[in-house]
């Protein structure tokens, strides 16, 4: 069994989080050059942790002196056979064929699963060490249902999650087969050799007491040709758990969360947040939904059936909920235990002006000007606010005014998710630049401390951080428009380190991909492209 060093900011007993490196190695390089570096630190899940603060604060290569574009550039691409839509992931010294290797997962809208070696990437392209198709006998990956967000073929969406103690990659894939049926599935896939575990793969049903959409029988009924899994994947407690888009607005759908054991595959929890009504589709950008310590699950979901007569506890009278930034407890099935969303959410809704658009950070505990400890969610969606909630008291739903921790104005909607560093969080929304608001008294500033002078275009960006402990934080941002990386000094982002625009005959170019956030680990920097993972590091 592997050993396992805590991630450092996360000193709370949650171990679910499961962000965590093992005693360091050296891997062989399939190029045949040096071994690579050695490396301790683990991507096992979007935005690095559960509570998606999008920081690693184990890197030690890269630090402000050296991200430049003399020293610090492109080294190569790992070529893939699609769209790379999700997050690769990432883990140190995992055992393949006797040797020590440091691995780099990345999943494609063809419906593929890749293992390559981190350290191959020698200013030329690698070959993989396993490659899986997820596609049943005589099956291709669906096509796009008529929506252009996830287009031409729907494979592989979400970003995956790791379980290093079950030794597996967790998939959810898309296909149909000749006959014009569709499936969704659940994968686990061996990490050394990409074979199939716990008898999957499982496909994925569920019905839920209800009257609202694709209701049949007094039960709302899961549809798999009407859904993609576009938010990533959520592990607690060794349990996955899944949230379901919509293609477009494309009716009939609902909203979806289901659980499954992470051992067995089976189901365990369904939960459906708009059972009597129609919409409710949970996309965030691609972001994953947020745990805290406690196991609890926080997310925003798009425009929906909202009943505005609320019961005595406070809760839409007909279990309709659409259009709310959600708490769910897990501790014994789904539950949905509290919520926010805007005194003008109906017509918030029917303008799609929804929430749903942006992702979800859960804060550290803070303590306020009082000396109570608040514990904070943050998130927001097309309204072109940001949400503070308190998670003790989301403040559910008013016809007055917002019964909310803090709202914060952005001049720009939000299609993207923040990051957290050193007391921090960094924003960017569409159209505008990136930003940094302090936190202090468990209060965000209402004006940033500092802003990059670039201008992001739709659909923004969420940025990752990466730093050594406290110090040498670098906050990494890319352009979808134009397909530019990003480097920027998390203590002033009016300092930029690095774009990739930068170098001279395009050294650093790269195809651009939509909704791509950056991750960086042992001293490389992974991203998304449309055929592709480009990694960036340290120069020869």
């Amino acid at each position: 069994m592997s050993r396992f060093r805590p991630h450092s900011w996360a000193t709370l007993p949650f171990a679910a989080i499961l962000f965590a490196g093992c005693a360091n190695t050296s891997g062989p390089v399939l190029s045949g050059g040096p071994p690579g570096p050695p490396s301790s630190t683990d991507v096992i899940t979007y935005h690095y942790d559960n509570q998606r603060t999008g920081q690693n604060l184990n890197e030690v290569t890269l630090t402000p002196a050296n991200v430049n574009s003399t020293k610090f550039g492109k080294l190569g691409e790992f070529t893939v056979d699609g769209k790379v839509d999700a997050q690769p992931l990432y883990l140190s010294n995992v055992s393949i064929s006797g040797n020590k290797k440091n691995i780099l997962y990345v999943v494609t809208e063809h419906g593929s699963v890749y293992a390559f070696d981190a350290d191959s990437i020698n200013g030329m392209t690698a070959a993989s060490l396993w490659k899986t198709s997820t596609l049943g006998s005589g099956e291709t990956t669906s096509d796009n249902r008529g929506c252009g967000q996830v287009s031409p073929e729907i494979g592989i969406t979400a970003t995956p999650v790791i379980d290093r103690t079950r030794n597996a990659i967790y998939v959810i894939a898309m296909s149909k087969n000749s006959a014009g049926n569709y499936f969704q599935r659940l994968h686990a896939l061996d990490l050394a050799t990409g074979a199939e575990l716990f008898g999957g793969p499982k496909n994925i049903t569920a019905t839920y007491p209800g009257s609202g959409d694709n209701s049949s029988g007094g039960n709302v009924v899961f549809d798999p040709k009407q859904y993609k899994e576009r938010p990533g994947l959520l592990e607690i407690n060794g349990t996955i758990y899944t949230t379901w888009a919509s293609h477009c607005d494309i009716r009939p759908y609902t909203s979806w969360i289901m659980a499954f054991s992470a051992s067995s595959l089976a189901q365990t929890s369904v939960l459906n947040l708009v059972p009597n009504g129609s919409d409710g589709g949970i996309w965030m950008s691609g972001a994953a939904p947020a745990a805290d310590v406690a196991g609890n699950i926080f997310f925003l979901e798009g425009n929906g059936t909202f009943e505005t007569t609320l019961t005595a506890q406070g809760f839409p009278s007909n279990q309709d909920c659409g259009n709310c930034f959600v708490k769910l407890s897990t501790s014994g099935g789904l539950a949905l235990v509290d919520y926010f969303t805007p005194h003008n959410t109906i017509a918030a809704s029917n303008a799609d002006l929804d929430l749903g658009s942006g992702g979800a950070i859960v804060l550290p505990d803070m303590k306020d000007a009082t000396g109570a400890t608040r514990r904070l969610a943050v998130g927001g969606g097309k309204d072109s606010t940001i949400y503070v909630a308190d998670r003790d008291n989301m403040g559910k739903f008013n016809a007055n005014t917002d019964q909310i921790y803090q709202a914060i104005p952005m001049g720009g909607q939000v299609f993207s998710m923040p990051a957290y560093f050193n007391g921090t969080v960094y924003i960017g929304v569409v159209g505008n630049a990136l930003k940094a608001f302090p936190v202090t008294n468990a209060k965000l500033a209402s004006v940033p401390s500092s802003q990059s002078t670039h201008v992001f275009s739709y659909p923004g960006v969420t940025p990752s951080v990466s730093a050594s402990g406290a110090s040498n934080g670098i906050v990494w941002a890319i352009e979808n428009s134009g397909a530019i990386l990003f480097a920027y000094d998390a203590t002033d982002l009016t300092k930029e380190l690095y774009n990739s625009n930068q170098a001279a005959n395009s050294r650093d170019h790269f195809s651009g991909n939509k909704f791509i956030t950056p991750i960086v680990v042992n001293g490389k920097v992974y991203v998304g492209t449309p055929n592709s993972v480009a990694v960036f590091g340290l120069l020869p």
